[in-house]
């Protein structure tokens, strides 16, 4: 799918090479991290509270220093930053696959994590200035070019954990050393391929980059908004799962909505990115993907009294899982192709990096909230209707008017 549509969108080299990184990076990624969690509690024998820790302490390490590695992106330019982030996830699933303590896990997933803060934002802001250059010279709308690189890293995300099942049948030392030879193969391709000096890119030597991050009231206006699509995406792992049990008495189906989700986006993104690009401007795209999760979370809701069961019971699941994903394809690439007309000039990597870790640490505590509503004993549907006011509130939060284009 990937491969065809690149055939068919008439993009640069440098920006076929970004989107297919990031197909490789997810495959490398998504081949070893969603086996950890068994991992750590089976063949290591952790408590489940430790175990937790060790894939918090990873999702800091990587979320929350994003704006580390966009910052560096653009002192330093793409080059460096991507090779570096590299070498250091190389390193980072080698040792995944010898720990044996404690304190090795600990540091092998902190280097994981580091290693993704350097070279994502690097990439997906270098992605960002690409498609603000495509557009500008007439090759079409950069949401596309947005959407396509969601594409790449849906289906790598999709093509990972189908290799790592494959692997882990050998061993997880196996599966640690196959996505670290992936990101060799990635890295050597960069070695090769990635310019030393990517024409147009301003690199910016001068410091205080954050205090015009703070004083830029749209793009963090557009930070929350992101966030809180984030928290409520975040809900297919926290609220979801306790509803597929619910329904269906275990939480077997929930690898078949997940499924659902990764084929929607896959088939569907560059579609429903064209047909919405044709009639709305950025901020009506996000707001009327935000008006879909907070439908998808409504029918949940009023389902609840009903109490169904087995197959019925799954439907308003299914239904969330669609709506969500509607609203998903309609808020990620405009998102991102929003983020060059906010952004300060020569600073799109800084900017990227904040957007991620800003909406990172959203998550992060409304994950904290939405466990507790969650626990609380209320009426079933109560907390899904609480969810389904979060998209709506981040509809107000959206900035009014996207700035006049500027060369990054």
């Amino acid at each position: 799918m990937t491969s065809v549509a690149l055939v068919r969108v008439s993009l640069s080299p440098l920006l076929k090479l970004l989107i297919l990184t990031q197909l490789a990076f997810n495959i490398g990624f998504f081949a070893v991290l969603p086996f950890l969690a068994e991992h750590l509690a089976d063949a290591m024998g952790m408590a489940g509270w430790l175990v937790g820790l060790v894939l918090g302490l990873r999702t800091f390490s990587q979320q929350g220093l994003f704006v580390v590695g966009g910052a560096l992106a653009d002192r330093y330019g793409v080059r460096p930053v991507v090779l570096a982030g590299c070498v250091l996830r190389i390193a980072g699933f080698g040792w995944l696959g010898y720990a044996e303590e404690t304190w090795a896990v600990v540091g092998a997933v902190l280097l994981i994590g580091f290693a993704a803060a350097l070279f994502s934002p690097a990439v997906e802001s270098e992605v960002a200035r690409q498609a603000v250059e495509w557009e500008e010279t007439g090759g079409g709308s950069r949401t596309r070019v947005l959407a396509l690189f969601t594409v790449a890293g849906q289906v790598g995300a999709f093509a990972g954990p189908l290799l790592g099942s494959l692997l882990l049948a050998v061993d997880f030392r196996v599966t640690c050393l196959a996505g670290a030879g992936i990101f060799v193969l990635v890295l050597a391709g960069h070695a090769w391929l990635l310019p030393q000096h990517i024409p147009e890119r301003a690199q910016i030597t001068q410091k205080g980059g954050m205090r015009t991050v703070v004083r830029n009231k749209p793009f963090l206006a557009l930070c929350c908004a992101y966030g809180a699509y984030l928290l409520a995406y975040n809900q297919l792992y926290l609220a979801l799962p306790e509803e597929v049990e619910r329904a269906a008495g275990s939480q077997a189906p929930l690898a078949w909505l997940f499924a659902l989700s990764s084929l929607l986006v896959v088939t569907a993104q560059l579609p429903v990115t064209r047909w919405a690009g044709k009639r709305f401007e950025p901020r009506r795209s996000m707001a009327a993907g935000l008006s879909l999760i907070a439908v998808g979370f409504v029918v949940v809701a009023m389902a609840q009294p009903a109490e169904l069961a087995g197959t019925a019971g799954l439907l308003p699941a299914t239904g969330f899982v669609v709506l969500l994903t509607l609203g998903q394809m309609l808020i990620a690439p405009v998102a991102r192709a929003w983020v060059p007309d906010l952004a300060e000039s020569g600073r799109l990597g800084l900017y990227t990096g904040v957007l991620s870790s800003v909406s990172g640490l959203i998550v992060l505590l409304g994950s904290a909230g939405t466990g507790t509503l969650l626990d609380t004993g209320l009426p079933a549907a109560v907390p899904w209707l609480v969810l389904a006011a979060v998209p709506v509130a981040a509809i107000g939060l959206l900035p009014r008017r996207p700035r006049q284009l500027r060369r990054r």
